[in-house]
This record gives structure tokens, C-alpha cells and sequence, in this order.
């Protein structure tokens, strides 16, 4: 995905900074991927995780490319600039190109584990029902007010998200919610954004591909708690990484939980009565707020908890807030209920780290009293060491568990499966089908009256990922036709 601005002016780049770019080039958009260069880019290369990006040089240029930036010199067609890290000036050249979009929306960035993609999605909607035009960004795509964009990266590139940002003030949007993962943190992404308020959810092991330790993962999130990019935070103290980041923060904070009365915004009240949870929630300061809340979940209170302290930090006054809270829905894919007419209930959910596993489960326990027939695989070429605990989490809180492929990627199915049931008696009440469908149908035939199927991992996802080829599969689609098929 490529968005364009079509406000944006050609500028040249000696007025961004003349020591880097000592001749005169005018550029009109800015790109990191040769794929997406059209004619008047500035073409910046650095090195990626398997190849540089300057091997991609003449496919740029034959794009429309009109200068290249990166980290040596380069004899080429075009004019040639250098920069020790040119990954560090993306953000910067692409905001300054744009207009500075960040300055004109009241932006907000949430990280954490997990929460990061429903609490954005609260947000917004909370935003939207007070008439407050309203940019998403995140897991499930990119939002500009109501039109719906997909995007290949919980957080985009740096010279993506400021077109973005620009492309939704053009639309007339005002705020932006936005999910800012930890690679993106690492990586620069982010460099040239400015949030009013950045949020953290919690810390449960998962990247541990990428960042090696868990050590590592918590100084990434924290990275972006700072003035740079950020005017003001919102943390969630029951999380222990989060008491943790309470300590280290230099900006202002506002503190949410759910246990803790002495932080600034607390849950007083949840007791689920209709099939929903009728709630209470107080600030330090004596403002409190009761209303019905629909999704279900001690993390979705969590979620709601967030979103509350982080509107209410950028400016919407509780009274504005509290009517809004009734009205708010879950995202696809999040808890998802399937009906195709069966007599037991069918959810899918995103879940796809441990603690996420045993959150969902402990849900769908709390408001069931039938089986609980789970359905999980873990993906490829991600953290393997967080496989085992998600076996074991899917063995030990559901009553049936299926283990299946996720998105294998480039790794074997077969040993995904073998390093998710290492040490797993699994007896009657494991299974193991290295088919997802077949997997699904298996589920399908052993559910009965009262029961719930719980398919978790892929949650929104439409694709399944085998040696670098995407097939169509959709867990919501393939469930609904397996009880049309299987349901007794």
C-alpha cells in the first residue's frame, strides 16, 4: 500500500538540510521500497534483515526515482547522497516533505503485548460518536474517518506513516489512534511523529525472535516514552512491566488498573448481567462514570480502563465519554461469534502468546458452563520459545484440545506442532491435526449443546502462509462452513 498525498509539494532537499544534500533536487514524495518509487521520489536505501536496499537501485530509478540517500557512495544516474544511518532520517525527510502532519492531528500511540489493537479501536470509536473525525492505524489496517485501507505492517514504515498522517488531514481528520509495535519502536519507524498522549498495555513473552530477550523487548516499548515523541502517558500499573515503566518515565503520567484504588483512573465495579458487564469506573480526582460495556474479558476491562484515561488525557471530558461507553463494539476477530444456526456457541479470537491464551480461555470459562473445545497453532518464524507455553496453556484450560498449523511460514508444521506438545501427555483430551480445516471439522464434530469452539491465533486474518505462498483461508468463513457441514 502506497498512499499519496495529493497535497504534497515538491520541495527541494537542500532546504531539509544542505550539508546532506549539497545540490539542488527538488523531490516530491519520499520511499524506502524501490517497488513503490513513482516518478519524483527520493529513493533512501539502508541495509534490511536479508539484502541492502541499494541492490534495488536501478528498479527505483527505472520507477521515476530522482535521487538516492544512503549509507555509501554511489556512482548512478541520479545524484547521490550519504548518510551513516539513513534509516534515522526517514521519518524526518518524509514529515518535513509532507507538512509536519503529526502537528496537526492530536495523535495517540499505544504499545504493549497485547490490548494494543482494541484499545485503538475504543478509542477511535469513542472519538467518532462525539463527531470527532478520526484516523486509525494498526493490525487491521489503516482507517481514514470511515474509509478502510490495508496495510501490510502493524506500524507502517516511517516514510509510509507521514504520508498517512498527512493523507488524513487532507481528509479532514483532527485525532489519530495508532498501534506502535516494538520492531517499529526499534527500527525508527516512528522517528518524526509526535504523540499527545502514548499508552502502554502490558508486557507478556512474545518477539523474542527479534529482540532476544525479555529484557530487550521492555527497553524497545519503553523507547517510546519519552519527550521525543511524546507529550503526556497513560500506564497500566497491574502489569508488572508497567510499574516497572512508572519509574523510568520523565513525562507526565496518568496510572490506570483494575485492583489498585490509588491510581488515577480505577474500575470501582464489573459485574456481567445480561450477558454484559455493567461497570463503574472512578478517577483520583472524584469523577466517576457508570455504564453497560459489551465485551467481555478482565483484558477487555483492561482495554476500556485505557481508553478511557487516554481520551480523557487528550482532552474529552468524562460527561462527553460516559454515552459512549454502551455503544462501544469489539473488533473483528476479537472474541468473534460465528453463527451458522449450531446449538453450541463458536468464537474466534486472535490470540496468539501465552498470556493472551489463558486470557481468552478464562472468558469463555467464566460464561460457560459446557466444553470448552480449543483449536491452536503457532506461526512460523517467530518466537519458538513461546510454543511449549501455548501448548500447555491450550491443554491445561480447555476440556478438548486440538493442536494445528498456524501460519507455518518457511518451518516445518509438523515440528511446530512437536515443540507446541513437547511434554504433553495428551491422552484423551489432546489432539493433534496438522490440517487447520481438518482441525476446525474436528472441533466442529465433538461440540454439543452448550459447548464453545474457541479457534484461536488467526483471529481477522484471511490467508494462510505455507513456504512463502498465501492461500485464502479465513478462520470465521471455515468455521461457519464446517457447522453448516458437521453441526449435529
Amino acid at each position: 500500500m502506497r498512499i499519496i498525498p495529493s497535497s504534497s509539494m515538491a520541495k527541494s532537499l537542500m532546504e531539509f538540510d544542505s550539508k546532506i544534500f549539497n545540490q539542488q533536487v527538488v523531490i516530491s514524495g519520499v520511499s524506502i521500497n524501490a517497488q513503490k518509487v513513482v516518478p519524483g521520489d527520493l529513493f533512501i536505501a539502508f541495509a534490511g534483515a536479508n539484502t541492502h536496499g541499494i541492490s534495488y537501485l536501478q528498479q527505483a530509478i527505472s520507477n521515476g526515482a530522482v535521487a538516492v540517500l544512503s549509507d555509501k557512495k554511489i556512482e548512478t544516474s541520479i545524484p547521490s547522497f550519504i548518510h551513516p544511518n539513513p534509516r534515522e532520517v526517514v521519518g524526518s525527510i518524509s514529515a518535513w516533505l509532507y507538512g509536519q502532519p503529526f502537528k496537526s492531528l492530536k495523535a495517540i500511540g499505544i504499545t504493549g503485548t497485547n490490548g494494543k489493537t482494541t484499545t485503538a479501536n475504543l478509542v477511535k470509536q469513542i472519538w467518532q460518536l462525539n463527531s470527532i473525525k478520526s484516523g486509525l492505524i494498526g493490525t487491521l489496517g489503516v482507517e481514514i474517518a470511515d474509509e478502510k485501507l490495508e496495510s501490510a505492517r502493524t506500524t507502517p514504515e516511517a516514510d509510509d506513516l507521514q504520508a498517512i498522517a498527512a493523507a488524513m488531514v487532507e481528509q479532514g481528520c483532527k485525532n489519530l489512534a495508532m498501534e506502535v509495535s516494538s520492531h517499529a519502536i526499534d527500527q525508527g519507524r516512528i522517528k518524526g511523529a509526535k504523540y499527545e498522549v502514548v499508552a502502554f498495555s502490558n508486557l507478556t513473552q512474545d518477539h523474542l525472535d527479534y529482540h532476544l530477550s525479555m529484557e530487550n523487548y521492555f527497553q524497545a516499548k519503553a523507547n517510546l516514552f519519552a519527550s521525543e515523541y511524546a507529550k503526556g502517558a497513560v500506564i497500566n500499573i497491574d502489569d508488572a512491566y508497567g510499574k516497572r515503566l512508572l519509574k523510568q518515565v520523565k513525562i507526565p503520567v496518568v496510572t490506570v488498573s483494575r485492583k489498585d484504588l490509588t491510581a488515577d483512573w480505577y474500575l470501582a465495579k464489573a459485574e456481567i448481567k445480561n450477558g454484559m458487564y455493567q461497570v463503574e469506573i472512578k478517577s483520583k480526582s472524584g469523577e466517576s462514570l457508570s455504564e453497560n460495556f459489551a465485551l467481555l474479558g478482565d483484558y477487555n476491562l483492561d482495554n476500556l480502563l485505557l481508553a478511557v484515561a487516554i481520551v480523557n488525557s487528550a482532552g474529552l471530558s468524562l460527561d462527553k465519554i460516559a454515552p459512549t461507553i454502551s455503544k462501544l463494539q469489539s473488533v473483528p476477530g476479537r472474541l468473534e461469534s460465528v453463527n451458522a444456526g449450531q446449538k453450541f456457541t463458536a468464537l474466534v479470537d486472535y490470540a496468539h502468546t501465552p498470556d493472551a491464551v489463558e486470557r481468552v480461555i478464562a472468558t469463555v470459562k467464566s460464561v460457560t458452563s459446557g466444553k470448552i473445545i480449543g483449536v491452536l497453532g503457532c506461526g512460523g518464524d517467530r518466537d519458538a520459545s513461546k510454543r511449549s507455553v501455548m501448548g500447555q496453556a491450550l491443554f491445561n484450560g480447555c476440556d478438548l484440545a486440538i493442536f494445528t498449523s498456524d501460519n507455518p511460514r518457511s518451518e516445518s508444521a509438523k515440528a511446530i506442532l512437536n515443540q507446541m506438545t513437547a511434554g504433553i501427555d495428551l491422552g484423551k483430551k489432546g489432539l493433534v491435526e496438522i490440517d487447520r480445516k481438518n482441525a476446525i471439522d474436528l472441533a466442529v464434530k465433538n461440540a454439543q449443546s452448550g459447548d464453545v469452539v474457541l479457534l484461536m491465533g488467526k483471529g481477522h486474518e484471511s490467508g494462510q502462509e505455507v513456504n512463502s505462498v498465501v492461500t485464502p483461508f479465513d478462520d470465521r468463513i471455515e468455521l461457519a462452513e464446517s457447522i453448516r457441514r458437521l453441526a449435529r
